[in-house]
Order: structure tokens, then sequence, then C-alpha cells
């Protein structure tokens, strides 16, 4: 292959990557995607959900009343400084016509209303509380408020998000190269980015690149849950890249845009900036190493944030178990057992040595395991009935239960104490969890449910990262640590840093995906 030449090249296939590709092409320009591996990224097997409010199409079907200022009130508790006002304003203002968008692209979303509180809804529901809403730290902010906008389809829907949009945008003309890999950035006299250099199969014998999407698709899922077999696969990968792969340039009339996601598959830059989180699931492909960050740093970009990691550690469902008490190793909780797991999950790994458990007295433990094959999809189920059989102990009394568990029993009974007098009262709960959560733990046997960090099969702490490039806010373009923006030069998704920086609840990522994607095509296009 010669060398190659489109207005506008965008490093990186998943939801930002299309979203910047589908924008940048409606503005008229001619535009080339390039992938590592087969398209999708992290998108095509996530869950889906798209975070979204102020009275879409989908609330309104549902009967649900929002408004963009109740949306922004919630969204601006949650993220705090990651972004200015007025950009976090602008992406709740234009969050119906967002769903709107994606809907004219063929996502699919349906406004099923889940009647029940949980961290992700089994196949009837596709709207739901998918952040902290509904906690007692943000009602009192806020009446709350089901945002979370799942697109339409069995199990993990990323896929159901993310196909339509890449269909749409094969339709309009966007031109793809899989199996590519971006080495550098190339820039002009000036400093201006002007194309990428990249390491590319595109030209390789049919049965070669059959062969690296097999691998490719293997490294991602199952690979995420059982680390060996990734990379067992990065080596074949690997080896197809060195003895097939020709190296082509390809120039941007534009503007480049890097949409490669984060770094979570670095363990030397996790071990370098969140040392904390090394033990969690890569939720993420072989191509989330940072490589795309690291192209900008090449060329003079800023970082920020990159000690901000999202780690998972959800309780439900089934919804009962948001009735136990979240505690540590010194048998105190530590968190409104309602807030969503990623706030969890990060509380406990930063100021609880990564270690917790769930405790449950019988009554809850019953209900739990009546709920479950109502409440959760098949993974769920397996998961949780794993974690009751595994990851479990039981005993008579708390101080028995505690002393299995390694976890201080004077601290475990005060605790219990505490709570079930406040509950007996009519007291506020200590921890701030609203009354029709909470559930004095009475009868024996107690059950602690381990949810410490640690590497399992069956109890994995998923983990992504929030951090990247600094971005004008107004453009996508990547700025220099001085605050200027390197011409040509563009990024979006988790290649950036952007609204779920600072705090990430289900659907915040895939929406800043589509937001930030979206802003990035549209000002690489004009920028050129």
């Amino acid at each position: 292959m010669s060398d190659v030449t489109a207005d506008v090249i965008v490093v990186g296939y998943g939801a930002a990557g299309v979203c910047a590709a589908l924008e940048a092409r409606a503005r008229g320009a001619d535009v080339l995607a390039i992938d590592r591996f087969n398209g999708g990224g992290a998108t095509q097997v996530s869950g889906g959900i798209i975070y979204a409010g102020g009275g879409t199409w989908v609330q309104r079907e549902a009967g649900i009343d929002d408004t963009a200022d109740a949306m922004y009130t919630y969204l601006h508790a949650e993220i705090g400084d990651a972004v200015r006002p007025e950009t976090l304003r602008r992406f709740v203002d234009g969050s119906p016509a967002m769903i709107d968008w994606l809907t004219a692209h063929g996502v699919p979303f349906e406004a099923s209303v889940c009647p029940y509180k949980t961290s992700y809804p089994n196949n009837k529901y596709y709207l739901y509380y998918s952040g902290s809403e509904n906690s007692g730290h943000f009602r009192a902010l806020t009446p709350p408020v089901q945002r979370g906008h799942r697109a339409k389809g069995p199990g993990a829907s990323g896929k159901k998000m993310y196909q339509p949009l890449a269909a749409s945008a094969s339709r309009a003309g966007v031109r793809t190269m899989f199996h590519t890999r971006a080495a550098s950035l190339l820039s002009d006299a000036t400093g201006r980015v002007v194309g990428v250099r990249t390491s590319t199969l595109a030209h390789a014998p049919a049965w070669v690149q059959r062969r690296y999407a097999t691998y490719a698709a293997l490294a991602v899922k199952p690979g995420i849950y059982y680390p060996p077999l990734r990379a067992a696969m990065e080596r074949r990968l690997a080896a197809l890249e060195r003895r097939y792969a020709h190296t082509v340039d390809i120039h941007a009339r534009k503007g480049v845009i890097l949409c490669a996601g984060g770094y979570i598959a670095n363990r030397e830059l996790i071990a370098q900036h969140a040392p904390a989180y090394r033990e969690g699931l890569q939720l993420g492909t072989s191509a989330d190493d940072g490589s795309g960050i690291d192209l900008g740093i090449e060329v003079g970009a800023a970082v920020d944030r990159l000690d901000n990691v999202s780690a998972w550690r959800f309780i439900t469902p089934p919804s009962a178990m948001l009735g136990g008490l979240v505690v540590d190793e010194h048998g105190h909780r530590f968190i409104d057992e309602t807030r969503y797991g990623a706030a969890i999950g990060n509380a406990m790994v930063r100021d609880h040595n990564g270690r917790g458990w769930i405790l449950a007295d019988r009554t809850l433990l019953e209900q739990a395991r009546e709920q479950l094959p109502q409440q959760a999809i098949w993974f769920q189920r397996l998961q949780m009935e794993a974690m009751l059989r595994t990851d479990r102990v039981e005993a008579d009394t708390l101080e028995a239960v505690a002393a299995k568990a390694g976890v201080d029993p004077t601290g475990l009974r005060q605790t219990v104490t505490e709570h079930n007098h406040a509950a007996a009262s009519g007291r506020p709960d200590p921890l701030g969890k609203p009354a029709e959560f909470v559930h004095p733990i009475e009868r024996g046997p107690y059950s602690l449910i381990a949810i410490s960090v640690k590497p399992s099969l069956i109890n994995p702490c998923p983990m992504f990262t929030l951090g990247g490039l600094i971005v004008d806010e107004d453009t996508g373009a990547v700025k220099t640590p001085a605050g200027q923006p390197i011409g040509g030069l563009f990024a979006a998704g988790r290649t950036a840093v952007g609204i779920c920086a600072n705090s990430y609840v289900s659907g915040l990522s895939l929406a800043d995906c589509v937001y930030s994607g979206r802003r990035a095509g549209q000002h690489a296009v004009s920028a050129g």
C-alpha cells in the first residue's frame, strides 16, 4: 500500500471514535478510522449504558419527569471539578438531543423502568437508577430520577450501542482500516499534527487477517476475565504483526482525533500512578494500554488525573443486599450501602486497604436468595451464588463471624449496635442510608461476605482508568502544559480528561464518549 490521505483520521474505533467519525463525516469530511483490533473497543463488551436525562424521549415515554436543572445538580455533586460548570451545563442541556441522535443512528432504547435498585437490570428493564441518585446524600439535593439508558439487547448490551453506530458510519462513507496500530504522529515544521504513521495488516493475506481477528476477539473476551488467555493471544498477535505488518503513513488534511481508550491494560503505568489498583480486573481491551495518551505526550501534550481509577464493588443484585452493612477490617461501616458500586470500591481501596465485607443476617440472606433468580442476569446470578459459597463465612454470633472473617469483633458489635439503635428509634442512619433501605441486623446466623480487592475468577473487582490528555473543553483540542492547543490534534473518550474523570457512575463514560467524540469530530473539520 502507498501512503494514504484523508481529511480527518480517527485513531481508535470504539464509542468515542465512531461518534467522532460520524460527526466529521456529517460535515462533509473524508474520514478514515483506524483500529488496532476489530473495532468496538471496550464499548462493545460494556453494559451499553448511556447516562442521559433532562427529559429524553425514553424518560417521557416511561412517565419519568426530569429536568436539566435536576440532572445538573446531581452530576455537579457527583463529578466535582472534573470539567468546568459551563461544560457540564452543555452536556446536560444537550442530553435529550444526544439520545435522539443515537436513536436516529439505530441505537435501540426502551422505556421499561426497573422497579428495584440494582447495579444492572435484567433483560426486562432498560431504564434505571444507574448511579447514586437515590442514595441519602444526593436525594437530599434533588429528587432521584432514573437516567441509566440501557441499549436494548440481552446481557451486557454494549454491542447494541456500538454496532448500529458503526453500520451507520459505514453507510455514511466513513472508511476504516482495522488491524492497524498507530505508531507515532506526524508533524510539520510548525508542530502541527498532519498525520499518523501506522503499522498495519490491512494489506496482509486474508487468512492472516482472519486469524488476527480471532486472536483479538479472544484477548478481549474471555481474555478480560482470564488474563493468561489474554497474554497468550497477545503473543500470537505480536508474532503476526512482526511477520506481516507494513508501515503506512496516513496524512490528515484537517486533523487527527485520538480515541484509543485508557490505560488499565498498562500495568507499569498503573503501578506508577495508581499502585493501590494493581490487583483489579482490567476492564478494557489490550489496546487500553495508554498508547493513545503516549501519542499525544510525544508531541508535547499535557496529561492529568492519571491516578484516578474507577474500581467497582457492586453489592446488588439482589436488592436485599442494600439492607446489609459494608464494613472494613475494623468492623466499621464506611459508606451508605446504596451508593453506586464505584463509590463503594473507591472508598474501600483508597481509605480501607482494599478490604471490605457485607454483613447480612439470616433474614437478609433469605430475601437475597429469593430475589436473585428474578433480578439477576445469568452471569450476575452465577457470580453472587459463587460469592455466597466461597467468599462467605457464617456463625451464630457477631463475634464468631467476625473472628472467622478476620474482622475486629468489638468494632463489628459496636457498629451493629449503633445501627440497630438508630433504626429502632427512627433516627437517621449514621451514614445517610435512606430509611426504606435500612434493615436492623438481628437474626442469626450472621454472614460476612468478602468484597475485598483480590485476583479472582468468580469475584473480581473490575477497574478502568479515568485520566488522560488535557483537552480544550470547547473544542476537544489537545493542549500543552502551557494550555495552548496542539494544531491538528484532538482527543475524546477515555484517552482524554472528560466528564467522568473524577467520579464514574454507569453510563457516564459512554455518554462522555458520545459527547466528546462528537465535539472533536465537529471541530477537527472546522480547524483544518
